[in-house]
């Protein structure tokens, strides 16, 4: 990340690293091995801590350090996320189905398929929880003609999400907040989409999570969560490169664990639908998206921060190939 070692194809290199063992060492071959090094680097301190770590402080998943982590991440630029994501700006998997081959195309059909679980009919009261750029909230209105309400932690996701409602002139059905899922009190809804936020919530709250969501059906409406799961039991929440650089205290959760909290929320679940290879192919686009417009992205977001994203990009990637992560649509119900 500092830029001291420069990487000349980052694919191979996950691929080495991800089966690479080092061969054993006698004791005199590691002392030669250091002094070389020495000789050859210096001395010198190393290299001071790269601006794109954030360690955020405060008890982990508290409201404040929520809102540092997710700014951290989504307020890097606009106009960043622009370069790579779809005219839409979705910025989660899209649904490689029925023929599109397209990104662009994978993310209607996404939304497309995500109202159809929701069951959206003219005139309901739909919740977007992490809303983004407000590309769920634009569609289900368009679409459906049901009035959203969509929350963010992020401030410029929310300006920017206005912004696009209003030329879209939907400003008298979609409303956009900067506001928390455990604060927002909006009254009740028909139903409740939350699409690539939960990975954010950690286990400390995803009862919490859950119980809230629940609360804010009416008796019958639906909840769609759509949302990264981990694979492997044993493995830490997250790994380093993620934790220091990318996502702060993100943390997917085993998809067990997530169904364990909608129940315990009192909500019913009755479909649950994976979509690795989906997500795999969505992070291909994004990423080649991305080594299209370098220049851009450096001149937006400096040398260092792009460094962590390309490589971001493509373990994330490795992920969902190797059978590391998932991503699941878990639809669930309130009783009536």
């Amino acid at each position: 990340m500092s830029g001291a070692l420069t990487v000349d194809d980052l694919d191979a290199l996950l691929e080495l690293a991800d089966g690479w063992e080092p061969p054993p060492l006698a004791r005199s071959t590691r002392v030669r091995l250091a002094l070389a090094a020495a000789r050859a680097c210096g001395l010198s301190a190393p290299p001071p801590v790269p601006q794109a770590e954030l360690r955020p402080r405060g008890r982990r998943h508290s409201r404040e350090r929520d809102a540092r982590a997710v700014r951290h991440h989504y307020d890097l630029s606009n106009d960043f996320f622009a370069l790579f994501l779809d005219s839409s700006m979705t910025y989660s998997c899209g649904f490689f189905l029925d023929g599109a081959d397209t990104l662009e195309a994978a993310q209607q059909a996404k939304l497309a398929l995500v109202c159809k679980k929701l069951g959206l009919e003219p005139g309901q009261r739909v919740l977007d929880v992490g809303c983004g750029w407000g590309s769920f909230a634009i569609y289900a209105a368009t679409h459906h003609d049901v009035k959203v309400v969509g929350i963010t932690l992020s401030a410029p996701q929310a300006a920017l999400a206005r912004e696009r409602v209003a030329e879209l002139g939907l400003d008298d059905r979609v409303e956009i907040r900067v506001d928390d899922y455990r604060s927002y009190d909006g009254g009740a809804f028909d139903a409740v989409a939350s699409i690539g936020m939960v990975e954010h919530v950690g286990s400390t709250q995803i009862d919490v999570y859950a119980q809230r969501l629940a609360r804010l059906l009416r008796p019958g409406g639906r909840l769609l969560n759509h949302g990264i799961a981990r694979l492997r039991h044993g493995d830490p929440e997250a790994g380093a490169f993620s934790e220091r650089y990318v996502f702060p205290d993100a943390a997917p959760l085993h998809l067990s664990r997530v169904l364990a909290a909608f129940e315990r929320g009192g909500l019913v679940v009755d479909h649950v639908e994976g979509f690795a290879e989906h997500y795999a192919t969505t992070l291909a686009h994004w990423s080649r998206r991305l080594e299209q417009r370098l220049p851009d992205a450096e001149r937006l977001v400096g040398a260092e921060r792009l460094r962590v994203w390309r490589l971001y990009l493509r373990a994330a990637r490795r992920g969902f190939v190797k059978g590391f992560t998932s991503v699941y649509q878990v639809r669930a119900r309130a009783p009536a």
